[in-house]
């Protein structure tokens, strides 16, 4: 354990948060994981535990086999995994796992091993990574409209359109953090008001057809827009079942909780441990445990930005930007859904939340992001490596120089000349064995 410890590069502030984070997941996930068993009749709960353990470890396996890898040789692999990504949501939206007969494909069977798997997710780092490559190459080049379009935009709308069928949510977070990208990365503002009113039009034509087209994707339009109205509708008749029944967990768990194991509405929130397991944590764990929660995601976004500052290359500053902040963002949105400050959207808490794909996915994320620290570390040791040779080197020369001096002074005074300073072994090797 030591010797793998050690072997941990990079940020150790990002390191040690992420463990925290994944430690704190295990108490509500277990508790959580009560209401399939007992409600829904699934499994028990230390195979639930055990399951979820066996997705943080390979959670962190993917973090530590993707920080070995230097991070600019994501730049090509982006380029090479986004058409694969594509082809992956097409397969999908036609093949993928619907829900209670809805058009909501969003996962697929893995072949052989029976785990689903959200494309969407893995889609989100790809096209991030992709927005910051082109960034990182047009930094010193100007930047028009059209060249931009085709290379950058045309790719951001066809993984958009291919999402937003079956995870509206999830579209809507992934154009938003590359309109923030973008902007970071220093993308022109007017085309970048052009192409967020592009965007809208986009949608609003989307949602159009939908509603003219209704057997095309049956229950979603109706499902988005049940949802807003639901959100913005005071009438305690129509507030949507399971934000009812968070806001009482949040409520009932009060300042300091109830305490571990103890909740009661993690028997009638149908996602408990995953959308809804913000709520839980503060019936159990207080308005105190909800708090150090979300201080975490805060401080984790601190370092983010800390880490980004540093970076050396603008590609590995909008690496960090691009893969770190939506992690903090879609944490902000389960807690703002849970307390009714946002509609439902089915985004989960960051490696907190069950799950197996939506774990993986932010773990290599911040592999991603922890090669980026990485390299930073490596730099800064080669110069301090750098600076203690040239210290030793001028210790050297000073010495030498010294000695000059006094040899110089002597002569000058007539006095016996010091023995020179010299590096050069002039005895002669074989008087050793002269005369044996």
């Amino acid at each position: 354990m030591k010797e793998l410890i050690n072997n941990l590069k990079g940020d150790k502030v990002i390191w040690s948060f992420v463990v925290l984070l994944a430690l704190i997941s295990f108490m509500p996930v277990f508790s959580a994981s009560t209401n399939l068993v007992y409600v829904i009749g699934k499994g028990s709960t230390i195979g639930y535990l055990v399951k979820h353990l066996m997705h943080i470890l390979i959670g962190f396996g993917l973090i530590y086999f993707v920080h070995k890898v230097p991070y600019h040789y994501y730049r090509g692999l982006s380029q090479l995994a986004l058409p694969v990504v594509a082809l992956l949501l097409v397969y999908t939206f036609f093949q993928g796992t619907v829900i209670d007969g809805a058009n909501a494909s969003r996962w697929i069977k893995v072949p052989f091993i029976g785990v689903t798997f959200q494309t969407s997710a893995l889609a989100m780092i790809v096209l991030m990574v992709y927005v910051a490559r082109y960034l990182a190459k047009m930094q010193d080049k100007p930047i028009t409209f059209k060249a931009s379009f085709f290379e950058l935009w045309v790719p951001v709308f066809i993984i958009l359109a291919l999402i937003l069928p079956a995870n509206f949510s999830t579209a809507a977070l992934i154009f938003s953090m590359v309109c923030m990208l973008v902007f970071v990365g220093k993308y022109p503002l007017k085309y970048l008001g052009a192409i967020i009113a592009m965007g809208i039009a986009m949608l609003t034509l989307f949602v159009l057809l939908a509603m003219a087209f209704p057997k095309a994707m049956p229950n979603r339009v109706d499902t988005w827009m049940s949802r807003i109205e639901r959100f913005t509708t005071d009438a305690p008749d129509e507030d949507d079942y399971q934000i009812e029944k968070a806001k009482i967990a949040i409520a009932t768990g009060g300042i300091y909780g109830q305490g571990p194991g103890k909740s009661i509405q993690k028997n009638f929130l149908p996602q408990s441990s995953s959308d809804f397991i913000f709520a839980i944590i503060v019936e159990e764990y207080g308005l105190i445990g909800g708090l150090g929660v979300l201080m975490l995601y805060m401080i984790l976004f601190f370092r983010f930005l800390v880490t980004a500052h540093k970076a050396q290359t603008m590609f590995g500053k909008l690496l960090i930007v691009g893969l770190g902040f939506p992690i903090i963002f879609q944490a902000l949105i389960n807690m703002g859904v849970a307390v009714e400050l946002l509609p439902v959207t089915g985004q989960t808490l960051p490696l907190i939340s069950s799950g197996g794909s939506s774990i993986w996915m932010t773990c290599i994320s911040i592999g991603i992001i922890i090669s980026v620290t990485k390299k930073e570390e490596e730099i800064a040791q080669e110069m301090e490596e750098k600076e203690f040779r040239e210290q030793a080197l001028q210790r050297m020369v000073d010495e030498h120089i010294l000695r000059e001096k006094q040899r110089e002074e002597a002569e000058a005074a007539g006095l016996a000349q010091p023995a020179a300073y010299s590096i050069e072994d002039a005895s002669n090797p074989m008087n050793a064995v002269f005369g044996k």
